[in-house]
């Protein structure tokens, strides 16, 4: 009988009794496949867009669990897996990094599916998962996280910006607790509500007072504030 192949990763799924002479050979390359998929990394060159390879019992620069996508794009690109449509449906997870140059989106997608794209200067790294059908964005779609504490030790910085809220209308946070407070609607189309004009301010604390600096102009201004009689 002939040997098989594994859907995923196509290592050769060896008949028993077939192979004498080189089944160590091929166990030996299924083993390198593994390693590959477990932690094995792959630089791949996308100038023009790219197909990851799935050979059959050989090591594939697509069987890699991380990819480093290189080169110098003059365009938007495409990195393409096989899906089923091309007669190969590998399933897989990968850790991407889009390290190319040039200012073009990176679009990591099946042959005939879907999958998501870097920005033109986004420059970092995704999760995804190929389905077999299209490719998902696991870092994307990880949807709510339910947490009794968040504790950062770096910054927290939207997707994109003056895009998306902290709360809503109907679940505010009770406090905020922040030092100075920067205010700025620049990267509106339009500016206020009430003179149309945009701003870039700071807020600041002193022991008596409380401070405006326009960040535009550099002038300082002092809130006017009246204590309420009778609080001691």
């Amino acid at each position: 009988m002939a040997n098989n192949t594994s859907a995923n990763l196509k290592l050769t799924v060896q008949t028993t009794g077939e192979n004498s002479g080189t089944w160590g050979q091929i166990t030996n390359t299924n083993l390198l496949i593994l390693e590959q998929a477990i932690g094995g990394s792959a630089a791949v060159g996308i100038t023009s867009g790219a197909t990851l390879t799935f050979a059959d019992g050989a090591l594939s620069n697509g069987k890699n669990q991380v990819l480093r996508l290189t080169g110098t794009i003059a365009g938007n690109v495409n990195v393409i897996i096989p899906d089923s449509g091309s007669g190969t449906a590998p399933k897989k997870t990968y850790l991407v990094e889009n390290a190319t140059t040039g200012a073009h989106t990176v679009t990591l997608k099946t042959t005939s599916g879907t999958g998501p794209t870097w920005a033109t200067t986004d420059k970092g790294y995704k999760i995804v998962y190929s389905d077999g059908t299209n490719v998902v964005d696991i870092t994307a779609d990880l949807g709510d996280i339910s947490s009794g504490a968040i504790n950062a030790t770096g910054h927290v910085i939207p997707g994109a910006n003056d895009t998306y809220d902290l709360g809503t209308t109907t679940a505010v946070w009770r406090n905020l607790y922040t030092g100075d407070l920067h205010l700025s609607n620049q990267a509106k189309k339009q500016g206020n509500i009430v003179d149309g004009t945009k701003g870039n301010w700071t807020l600041q604390e002193g022991k008596d007072h409380i401070f405006m600096i326009n960040n535009i102009s550099g002038e300082k201004f002092k809130i006017n504030l009246s204590k309420i009689e009778g609080d001691s």
